[in-house]
């Protein structure tokens, strides 16, 4: 950006900080979300509930199907996979 470019659009920089501390945030709440260890942690905790007597083995069923697909839903967005 020349010198007069920055000028003109000087105005306009409090917009860009904003959208770029935007960008900031969606970045870390995705690699959040996207983050593979609390459900796997999940699973474990699961399956010591079941040997625990704790749940049942249907309820254990519907939970690990759910956190599997959370899982194949990580693994495709990591490698860049639309689902």
């Amino acid at each position: 950006m020349g010198l007069l470019t920055q000028l003109a659009t000087l105005p306009l920089a409090p917009v860009r900080g904003v959208a770029w501390v935007m960008e900031r945030v969606v970045e870390a709440a995705e690699n959040k979300y996207y983050d593979p260890a609390p459900v796997e942690q999940e699973l474990a905790a699961l399956e010591r509930a079941l040997v625990a007597g704790e749940i049942d083995e249907e309820t254990f069923g519907r939970r690990e199907d759910e956190l599997l697909d959370r899982l194949d839903e990580i693994r495709a967005h990591v490698q860049g996979v639309d689902t």
